[in-house]
């Protein structure tokens, strides 16, 4: 994010001539709060974030409602996020950007606050939670800074994220289909597709549509296997139309001849 401003220099000056070689410890117990600020900048500037944050938390009791008050706290939070600690970063980062709408540190506050989501969001297998908020952060933080430099990398995470929900949606899907279930399978493939049209797993959870509604009227009783078959069929001759060269129409072909075939043998028992 951004650079820290030119005049750090002078206040870690400050802090090293009144501290020398002074712990942590014993700046806090001073009860000196320029010091202990002053220390603070020093050991954020080199990159000590725990000792740095250490003192920060120590000088916010120092300075509520003055000017001063918002660099401690995005410094803070800032030092958290360096430690990776993103639980405790998103928090108060947050808390900051309500804070401090006009500080000049909110813009790197709500791009640091919606990579704290990005970094606490699990892969595909696991709850997608914190997925659906880094992308809502995200969104918002295009949103408020168009013409921001970190605005095109936010864009990729976000197409990053979104995929990621895609993948979430086709596995829980597929597990019931994996697992025989191919009534709720439909349900959940067809649902991940209403979602998310655009998915890369398009083809697949197409084409498991169609191979959970053959296997569904083949083991269904033979009071409910027709109108299954003709559901199928449906999901058959969509998935021809559009992927006509996919490699997994010969296995459907088979499927789809299966079902016109019990159509015409039901067909003529009717007419009989």
């Amino acid at each position: 994010m951004k650079q820290l401003s030119s005049y750090f220099a002078g206040v870690i000056l400050l802090a090293a001539l009144l501290t020398g070689c002074a712990g942590t410890s014993n700046i806090l117990k001073s009860g000196k709060p320029d010091l202990i600020y002053a220390k603070a900048l020093e050991l954020y500037e080199a990159k000590k974030w725990s000792r740095a944050s250490t003192l920060f938390e120590g000088a916010l009791p120092y300075y509520p409602g003055t000017p001063r008050e918002d660099s401690i706290l995005f410094y803070n939070a800032h030092c958290k996020y360096k430690n990776r600690d993103y639980d405790t970063a998103v928090e108060l980062f947050d808390q900051f950007r309500r804070k401090f709408g006009r500080s000049v540190f909110i813009e790197d506050a709500e791009g640091f606050h919606a990579m704290c989501y990005y970094y606490l969001s699990p892969g595909p297998k696991r709850d997608q939670t914190m997925t659906s908020q880094a992308i809502i952060a995200i969104t918002e933080f295009i949103s408020h800074y168009p013409d921001s430099e970190y605005t095109p990398r936010f864009r990729l995470i976000n197409q990053e994220l979104t995929e990621r929900l895609h993948d979430k949606a086709y596995l829980n899907a597929y597990t019931y289909y994996k697992i025989g279930r191919h009534k709720s399978a439909i349900v959940a493939l067809k649902g991940a597709l209403k979602k998310y049209p655009d998915s890369k797993h398009r083809e697949e959870i197409m084409y498991l549509i169609v191979s959970s509604g053959y296997k569904l009227a083949h083991n269904s009783i033979e009071s409910k296997q027709a109108d299954r078959y003709l559901s199928m069929l449906d999901s058959y001759y969509t998935f021809k139309y559009e992927f006509p060269d996919s490699p997994h129409l010969r296995e459907l072909d088979r499927m789809a001849k299966e079902a016109k075939d019990y159509q015409d043998r039901n067909n003529k028992d009717n007419d009989l």
